[in-house]
Parts: structure tokens; C-alpha cells; sequence
């Protein structure tokens, strides 16, 4: 059995889970998911858990076996708890700020940086260099601070740039000046 697919997903109080035409839908105070899955997967609802299983052994089945296993949970716990990731923006002037259905950030580029904000997510910036990324969508809040990421990686002299609140910053030393 996958290690990972055998743990049962637990369900929260005010989470409801359907399974019909291999279609997932999980539903919760805080929005509503879907999720297409592989026919080769099962689920079986034991209130308030749910038990993922497969219907051979075969290495794909047992890949999807972990694989339908977390995108349930992580479903569950989208609606249920919702998830975040935060951004910090490091460098003199660099600044950030929403506008609307906008992300506004001033990266030390000529001209300042506007970004959409998908539907589904919300953006939030406290004091201009810290931005708040959230949502009930693990895959798109993820991918989303990622595109933010992306327009100005931390660079490893100063570490100015935009960097997620949790990353180590491998600091690289100067020149010393001396001949």
C-alpha cells in the first residue's frame, strides 16, 4: 500500500464530500472545489473520515493512489482552513500595494509592475514589503506567489528582491577592495 494513501482524510464539521462520475466536489464555509479523479481510485466515506483505496497494484494505480489522497485533503482543508503563502519584499523604495483586482509593486525597474489578482484569491500587503497571498486553492495560491516571486528573485549579495517568508537567503561575500 502507498504510505501516503492509506492515511485516512479526515473531514471537519461543515465539509460536505461527493463523489459521483469520478468527480470530487468538497464543499465548506469557505467556497466549493472540484476535482476530477482516475477510475482505477475508490473512496469509501466512514463519517467523519474518508478511506482512498485502488483497485490494483499496478505502479501508476499506486501513484495515483497518493496522488487522489492528497489533492482530497487538501481539498478538505482549503474550505475548511483556507491556504496562504507570504511574500517579503526586500530593497530601498521596493514597495507593494493593491489597487482594486490589481497587485502594484514598485521593484526598482523603470516603470512599476502591475499584476492581476486571479479570481479566487486574495492579496493583501502590510507596511508595502509584506504581501499576503491566500485562497481555498493550494495549487493556485501557490503558483500564483510564484509569478510574484518570479519578477524579482532575492539576489545573494544584498538579498534584495522578493523572497517567501520562510526561505533562507544563501548570502554570498563581496569584493574586498583589496590589492
Amino acid at each position: 500500500m502507498s504510505h501516503i494513501g492509506k492515511i485516512p482524510v479526515k473531514v471537519p464539521q461543515g465539509v460536505k464530500v461527493s463523489f459521483q462520475d469520478e468527480v470530487i466536489t468538497v464543499e465548506g464555509p469557505k467556497g466549493k472545489l472540484t476535482q476530477k479523479y482516475h477510475p482505477v481510485i475508490s473512496f469509501e466515506d466512514r463519517g467523519g473520515e474518508i478511506i482512498v483505496g485502488r483497485i490494483n497494484e499496478e505502479k501508476q494505480t499506486m501513484a495515483y493512489h497518493g496522488l487522489y489522497r492528497n489533492l482530497l485533503n487538501n481539498m478538505v482543508v482549503g474550505v475548511s482552513a483556507g491556504f496562504s503563502k507570504t511574500l517579503i519584499i526586500t530593497g530601498v523604495g521596493y514597495r507593494a500595494e493593491v489597487q482594486g483586482k490589481l497587485l502594484s509593486m514598485s521593484l526598482g525597474y523603470s516603470n512599476d509592475i502591475f499584476v492581476g489578482i486571479p479570481e479566487g484569491l486574495s492579496v493583501t500587503t502590510d507596511a508595502g514589503s509584506k504581501v499576503t497571498v491566500s485562497g481555498i486553492n493550494k495549487q493556485q495560491v501557490g503558483e500564483f506567489a510564484s509569478q510574484i516571486r518570479k519578477l524579482r528573485p532575492p539576489e545573494p549579495y544584498k538579498g534584495k528582491g522578493i523572497r517567501y517568508e520562510d526561505e533562507q537567503i544563501k548570502r554570498k561575500v563581496g569584493k574586498s577592495g583589496v590589492k
